[in-house]
């Protein structure tokens, strides 16, 4: 099978391409990048008036499978990611049971070959059962195919035996992934600490559970030398303290949520479970923050955090509901919208934090496109705008807070090892 892509805006930051091309694909491989290319007896894509980039990898996707099939699957998850323009998702391990057996690292890469659309990478835990006592036996994890190591959901309270996963997984050439909370700082809060947690009644979590955490793992990144990613970050003072170990040469890299540089803490005044999130919604100067460390490359990676979550779960009262939203389907058009469209970065800038640096963090062979690699390639249109509902969703959850907006940048194609995987024209 062969496909020619004709007419588009080739970006890839990668290689610093930035040109309008045409690329051919062969099998699953990309065989040829050039200008005016005609090739008969291949399938054709019309991409002109598009973006044609490396296929999106996101570092941070909860698929609830095993454990919560009813919230979302491998299937229904990677439905929802090529909707997105995603051809890589690394799926957390904080499902029932958790991934800390070889045997469910196994399992996942399994599901993904049978039922799945696109690579499915699971990361796997740092500690046993994700409970923070006792090491997972990370060497066999890795060996079994885990990208990465986290709790996510749960911070690694345990110092020493953070450390001691710094320095093992230094020799088992992956990252770490950290939730960087302190929870006994916010344990019982729903809510970003401040004004609107006040008048609204509601238990609040202090931006210092989230810097205390940042700070105790910069110290271990630092003691160990290793690499170490924080997830989610949500507030300024963690990015100062992030800049601040960069220019001492700390190995950290960091991600935020498209959610996070959107949305504010005082939309929960509708009550809204759907603005119930993980680190929580923060202020206005949080995002502010968020968006020039984006544009410095404090923060090198977006990453969805998507977090789907069934319909009678969401419809607890505010305290009670589980924290999460759904965001693979949403993220370029938040990303398009509230970066690119503002000027604060560029579209290379922009699809580079979801290909090329999601990619080297990981240690993968992704994240380009060149002659002779492996056709994984999103085409999208960012000046069309699209209405997000339930029906044009593909996940089994539908717990976003970004129901009825328009977003810019519908995706049109995407394809994965050469295979047109979805197609909405």
């Amino acid at each position: 099978m062969s496909l020619l892509i004709k007419g588009g805006r080739v970006i890839d930051p990668a290689s610093g391409i930035d040109d309008f091309l045409d690329i051919f694909i062969q099998e699953e491989k990309i065989t040829k990048i050039s200008k005016n290319l005609h090739l008969s007896g291949s399938q054709l894509i019309e991409a002109t008036g598009k973006i044609v980039s490396p296929g999106f990898i996101d570092m941070h996707t909860h698929l609830r499978e095993p454990g919560r099939e009813d919230e979302e699957t491998i299937a229904s998850g990677t439905r929802a990611a090529v909707r997105g323009g995603f051809t890589t998702v690394c799926c957390m391990p904080n499902t029932n049971p958790p991934i800390d057996e070889p045997s469910l690292v196994k399992f996942i890469y399994e599901q993904a070959k049978l039922k799945g659309v696109i690579e499915v990478l699971p990361v796997a835990t740092i500690t046993r059962k994700r409970e923070g006592k006792n090491m997972a036996e990370l060497g066999r994890l890795r060996r079994a195919g885990a990208i990465a190591f986290s709790d996510d959901g749960d911070w690694v309270a345990d110092s020493n035996l953070m450390r001691r996963a710094l320095e093992y997984t230094k020799m088992l050439g992956a990252p770490v992934i950290s939730h960087p909370e302190d929870k006994s700082l916010s344990r019982r809060g729903v809510m970003n600490e401040g004004y609107f947690s006040t008048i609204l009644g509601l238990e609040g979590i202090p931006r210092e559970a989230e810097e205390i955490a940042v700070f105790r793992d910069l110290v271990l990144a630092r003691m160990t030398r290793s690499p170490l990613h924080l997830a989610h970050i949500s507030t300024q003072g963690a990015i100062r303290l992030i800049r601040e170990a960069k220019e001492k040469q700390i190995r950290v890299t960091a991600e935020v949520t498209p959610h996070h540089f959107t949305l504010t803490d005082e939309v929960v005044q509708n009550f809204d479970t759907n603005t119930k999130i993980n680190p929580p919604l923060r202020t206005q100067e949080d995002i502010n923050e968020i968006k020039k460390a984006l544009k410095e490359d404090v923060i090198e990676v977006i990453a969805t955090d998507h977090a789907p979550h069934s319909p009678e779960e969401k419809e607890l009262d505010y305290p009670a509901a589980p924290f999460g939203i759904i965001g693979l389907e949403t993220a370029l058009g938040l990303i398009v919208r509230e970066l690119v469209e503002t000027k604060i970065l560029t579209l290379t800038e922009a699809m580079a934090k979801l290909t090329i640096n999601p990619a080297q963090i990981l240690g993968l062979d992704r994240g380009y496109l060149r002659e002779g690699g492996t056709a994984n390639i999103t085409i999208f249109d960012p000046g069309s705008r699209w209405r997000v509902t339930d029906k044009n969703s593909s996940s089994l959850s539908k717990n976003s807070p970004f129901m009825g907006w328009e977003l810019p940048a519908r995706v049109n194609w995407t394809i994965f090892r050469g295979k047109v995987v979805y197609n909405e024209p």
